[in-house]
């Protein structure tokens, strides 16, 4: 089957299902969200592993669900030494597009991942799921890196970096006559939990002892483009008001996501990370009015007495891109203010 494509997807919810419960992976089926990882790491107890990996590959060998639009897997981290084998199940999946990889310190974890994609992926021998496995070799396989050390913070430049973010394919060390799968880091988590640990430190309802951790993940994900940036987990999955303020406070900082660790939480990140309403109103009628200021030459001008350049342009262009994404009638408001002139 067809697969969604990553470079599409707006990750504002990105909702963990334990890959060790056969009813949540079922349950997630009947889902609607943007994003569902399931997850061998954290919920999988170590004598669970091996019966994990089979479930959830069974669940993504399953035709996509309507209501998701990315499934991704999110597996053990490269120094635990159950990577390996957590990739060697699922890559064999012609369905897979997407890992969540945790515990991401250094540039040679990401190394480590793409080599073992690429090898796996050029050496796959047909399946009852994937009778043609050389028809996976040109789908695309998106990493997201959790950051949750001090080491990792230090070294976010070279992790943003360790890979091309040129999705096209490069050739293959372990077959010169074909090429590899493409595979690019497409985002950063932050994971408040591990972090804590790390620096020894109690996170508290401001979040102000992660300031300096947050504001590098976004700001990195922003200089190497990144397009997603996910916010760290509301552990209190029963109190709305609390998970709002938490998902609007990271909106302020620049991330374009949350995690959720429980269905109820999805609709209300999906809300906070999709532009409001007057947002998307103010976007559009600054996009329409510019494209006749520029026909006349202008370069700036003014909409309800404030004046629009071109960073602001950029900014509103980016709104109305993110409205697309999400699915909002964005035609429908530029007809509704197709009249909007450049003061």
């Amino acid at each position: 089957m067809a697969t969604t494509a990553t470079s599409n997807i707006l990750r504002r919810a990105l909702l963990y299902v334990p890959g060790s419960s056969q009813r949540m992976l079922d349950k997630s089926r009947s889902l609607t969200a943007d994003c569902v990882a399931y997850d061998l790491e954290d919920s999988v107890t170590p004598t669970k592993k091996a019966e994990a990996r089979a479930l959830i590959r069974n669940a993504i060998d399953q035709p996509q669900p309507s209501g998701v639009k990315e499934r991704a897997v999110r597996i053990n981290s490269v120094s635990s030494g159950l990577a390996l084998a957590d990739l060697t199940e699922v890559l064999q999946s012609p369905n897979l597009t997407t890992l969540v990889l945790p515990k991401v310190d250094t540039p040679s974890d990401l190394h480590f991942i793409t080599d073992v994609i690429t090898h796996t992926r050029t050496t796959a021998k047909p399946t009852h799921a994937n009778p043609d496995p050389s028809t996976t070799l040109s789908r695309p396989i998106t990493l997201i890196a959790l950051v949750e050390s001090a080491k990792s913070i230090l070294n976010l430049p070279q992790i943003c970096s360790a890979i091309p973010s040129d999705p096209s394919p490069s050739p293959s060390p372990f077959s010169p006559s074909s090429t590899s799968t493409p595979t690019t880091l497409s985002g950063l988590i932050f994971a408040a939990a591990d972090f804590s640990r790390d620096l020894s430190i109690t996170q508290t309802p401001s979040l102000s002892e992660f300031l300096y951790a947050r504001s590098a993940i976004t700001t990195a994900a922003r200089a190497y483009n990144l397009p997603s940036t996910i916010d760290l987990v509301c552990t209190d999955f029963k109190n709305p008001a609390v998970l709002e303020e938490e998902a609007l406070n990271g909106k302020r900082m620049g991330f374009n996501g949350k995690q959720c660790i429980h269905p109820s939480q999805v609709e209300t990140v999906q809300g906070v990370f999709s532009p409001e309403e007057k947002e998307m109103e103010w976007a559009v009628r600054v996009v329409v009015a510019d494209a006749k200021a520029a026909e006349s030459g202008r370069g700036a001008w003014a909409l309800d007495g404030l004046m629009i350049d071109v960073p602001v342009v950029e900014r509103a262009r980016g709104i109305v891109r993110r409205a697309e994404l999400c699915g909002i009638d964005v035609a429908a408001l530029r007809e509704r203010f197709g009249g909007e002139e450049p003061q």
